[in-house]
């Protein structure tokens, strides 16, 4: 990731040795944050530009492409997160919102149109209203299910969705605050990915501190 524009993807060439096997330039501005997926070689990437774009490299010719750009931020998106299946993303943003995108496979129930028979990613959840400035990182824990954000206004907050959900529709609630977690903006959040409930933050006060959740 980077302001120029670009994200790059490395391979291991020799020992303590990397190459640069491709550098993808669809974004129009700096790029936030790049993740991978928990299953595929897929890479989603946030951007200054207000969108966050899907890459997957073509195994007939070894280059990556763009396989969709989602689009539903009125600003900068600064970080998202698949979760544990990584037919779910949740995106957060300088318009104060959290955002859930589903993928749909060609032929899904739902009817949706997957055009050229690829896979299509829709906005199915907006949560709003729950953060009063800038959202600059989301984690969605990998066994709790649990959301969790960083926000510019110093406090974490945590997010569940309810039993009764509808995948198409889920229904997100705020089951956890911490006001002044940090004395200044908070800019990361990472679930342990073996300690259920254990959450790291960072803030630009300079400090790193670990956090417990339990219901």
């Amino acid at each position: 990731m980077s302001r120029d524009k670009s994200v790059w993807v490395w391979e291991i060439a020799e020992e303590d040795e990397y190459e640069c096997a491709a550098v993808l330039n669809a974004h129009t501005q700096d790029v936030k944050k790049v993740i991978w997926h928990p299953h595929n070689d897929i890479i989603a990437s946030a951007s200054y530009d207000n969108t966050v774009k899907l890459f997957k490299e073509d195994r007939v010719d070894n280059d990556w492409c763009c396989t969709a750009t989602l689009t539903s931020h009125e600003s900068t998106v600064w970080s998202l997160t698949f979760d544990r299946t990584g037919t779910r993303l949740a995106t957060c943003s300088d318009d104060e919102t959290v955002k859930i995108w589903k993928e749909y496979l060609p032929n899904n129930p739902e009817g949706i149109p997957t055009p050229d028979n690829e896979p299509v990613w829709k906005c199915v959840c907006t949560l709003s209203g729950y953060h009063t400035r800038t959202i600059y990182d989301i984690t969605w824990c990998h066994q709790t299910e649990l959301l969790a954000t960083a926000c510019g206004d110093d406090t974490i907050r945590i997010f569940k969705e309810t039993d009764d959900s509808n995948t198409n529709e889920p229904v997100f609630n705020l089951v956890a605050s911490v006001q002044r977690a940090h004395s200044q903006d908070l800019n990361s959040v990472a679930w342990n990915p073996v300690i259920p409930g254990l959450l790291a933050s960072a803030s630009d006060d300079g400090d790193i501190k670990l956090w417990m959740y339990s219901e």
